[in-house]
């Protein structure tokens, strides 16, 4: 299974994502095979480490992301993964707008794996404090153990 979480800039959300469902998978689901990225539906931070509160706030919880660099969303993905997941509808909307028709690649929003959340999006943290990065790791760890569920499940 490879699966591919997606956001805007690709350097809050989606490498926050990334970051928890690789930790979480090592940690309670090893026997499962999955490869993991994220990317961005915009090109604004290609090549870039995730943001530095991202990954302060990431690290508090012993999620190292300093590894991790920014990269767009290109026409390969929709045929290399299996499962891509949006952050929220906007960039769900732009991978729609973006998939070739002959990819057989599945597009959802993360937070659909995350019963209870309150919400279907994971909203943007970049313009906010530390308290919304912190929500951030709280919805994605809850979607990631929602995904990595339903992955037993399909094992």
């Amino acid at each position: 299974m490879r699966i591919l979480l997606v956001c805007l800039g690709n350097i809050c959300r989606s490498p926050t994502a990334e970051g928890v469902l690789r930790h979480l998978l090592a940690s309670e689901a090893p026997q499962l095979k999955v490869e993991i990225d994220s990317a961005g539906t915009g090109n604004y931070h290609a090549g870039e480490p995730p943001d530095q509160r991202t990954r302060r706030a990431a690290m508090r919880r012993g999620i190292d992301l300093s590894s991790l660099r920014a990269r767009q969303v290109v026409p390969a993905d929709f045929a290399r993964f299996d499962l891509i997941l949006a952050m929220d509808h906007d960039n769900l909307r732009a991978l729609e707008a973006q998939k070739p028709k002959a990819s057989k690649a599945r597009l959802g929003l993360f937070l659909d794996y995350a019963e209870h959340a309150g919400s279907r999006e994971v909203p943007d943290p970049y313009c906010g404090d530390a308290g919304d990065f912190e929500r951030v790791l709280d919805l994605v760890t809850l979607a990631s153990r929602g995904l990595i569920a339903d992955l037993k499940k399909s094992a």
